[in-house]
């Protein structure tokens, strides 16, 4: 036996060899080293990572990177504004007019303007603004493909700065533009305009989004636009009365100012909403002005605040107290009344007595914008409105039937 012992250690230190090297050439085969076992339980587990190979690896195919959304979205929008470009263009035209201005030397002479405007109609209609019309003795309506057409103004409305101008016939293939609904834009959406900047640039298009909806304007010259479009699509001079379009195509406004200390376009462009023009240019077009509310009242006398009510020693804070009215005005026929006295508050004379207007239609009034607003934007003439007013502290209420603003 103690012979035997030798033989049989070298046996088992061959069968230990054999298995190692089995082992060694399974691993090469399979092109992976053998990685360290760690103890789990009852049984030997491979580390989750397994380490590298030392090699260099084969090459694969490097995949492409997804496709980004916005760059998608870009494509669509740039094709989508192509094709509105080429949709629309040709229906925008550039307006030119002579206008004859006093010249101290040479008496009147020729002065020449220009402006946009859009096919109404198909009858020939053309939509501008007003003042770029204001005081022509010519005008001259240009389209596409250098085809100029004289126009005559058939009916202008400088409140709401719009204007109706006419040629005898459409060119060929011209059609009036799809009217949009202003009263659904949201701040954000997409506006694009398209116009004559400077007279120069024909159909020049510009994008950009609705900054802001229902801004009321006032002009230096006292005019009031309520309801206005605020956009940052570029705006200069040479765009007035061009279309402003959504992403569609269709009119949402009608572009009219730009708000810029420079005098040039810094990003606030302003334009009427197509809505206004929906309801003023059928009137236009059909008696050549448009008809503005009017009660008789306006600006004839004091806005109340708090403080003046105290020293004038009224019953209410708040509301418009009237100190006279127009003759044959709406609001004399009905009985308003004016002042009736007079009061020395420090060094100023006020106008007291009259009625003190609270609300029109259950519309609270605290300024006389508040009531010129309501009457332009929310009633016609001929219409029944009821006002709520105060006489000799009482509370009570007229009808008034609006009538037409005075030229």
């Amino acid at each position: 036996m103690s012979r035997q012992l030798p033989l049989i250690l070298l046996v088992l230190v061959l069968l230990l060899c054999t298995c190692a090297g089995g082992v060694g050439i399974g691993a090469w085969l399979t092109g992976r080293a053998p990685s360290l076992a760690v103890l789990g339980g009852d049984r030997l587990r491979e580390p989750s990572v397994t380490p590298a190979l030392a090699a260099v690896p084969l090459p694969t195919a490097t995949p492409e990177p997804p496709p980004v959304v916005s760059t998608d979205g870009a494509v669509d929008s740039e094709q989508k504004l192509i094709h509105l470009y080429k949709a629309v263009s040709p229906m925008v035209v550039n307006i030119t007019t002579q206008v004859m201005r006093p010249d101290f030397f040479f008496g009147n002479v020729p002065e020449s303007g220009s402006g946009s405007g859009f096919v109404w109609d198909n009858q020939g209609h053309i939509l501008t603004n007003y003042h770029v019309i204001q005081n022509a003795q010519s005008i001259v309506v240009a389209f596409a493909d250098d085809i100029a057409l004289p126009a005559e103004v058939v009916g202008s409305d400088q409140p709401n700065d719009l204007a109706v101008l006419k040629v005898k016939s459409l060119p060929q293939g011209v059609q009036p533009l799809p009217l949009g609904d202003s009263s659904t834009l949201n701040v954000g959406q997409v506006a694009v305009a398209i116009g004559n900047p400077f007279g120069q640039f024909n159909r020049t298009l510009t994008a950009g989004i609705i900054s802001a909806l229902g801004r009321t304007v006032q002009f230096e010259d006292g005019k009031v636009l309520r309801g206005v479009i605020q956009t940052d699509a570029a705006i200069n001079q040479g765009n007035s009365g061009g279309p402003l379009l959504d992403s569609e195509g269709h009119v949402i406004g009608i572009t009219s100012a730009i708000y810029s200390p420079s005098g040039v376009n810094a990003g606030v462009g302003l334009a009427i909403p197509i809505n206004k023009a929906k309801r003023v240019v059928p009137v236009l077009i059909q008696t050549g002005h448009f008809q503005h509310p009017w009660l008789g009242v306006e600006q004839l006398g004091y806005a109340l605040t708090p403080t003046l009510a105290q020293a004038l020693d009224l019953p209410v804070n708040e509301g418009l107290l009237i100190a006279q009215l127009y003759r044959n005005s709406p609001a004399q026929s009905a009985g308003l009344r004016g002042a009736t006295d007079e009061k020395i508050v420090g060094n100023r004379r006020w106008l007291v007595g009259g009625d003190i207007l609270t609300a029109i239609d259950g519309t609270p009034l605290h300024s006389w914008d508040d009531l010129d607003a309501y009457l332009q934007e929310h009633t016609e003439v001929g219409q029944q409105v009821t006002l709520d007013l105060i006489r000799d502290g009482k509370p009570m209420q007229l009808q008034v039937a609006v009538g037409e603003q005075p030229g």
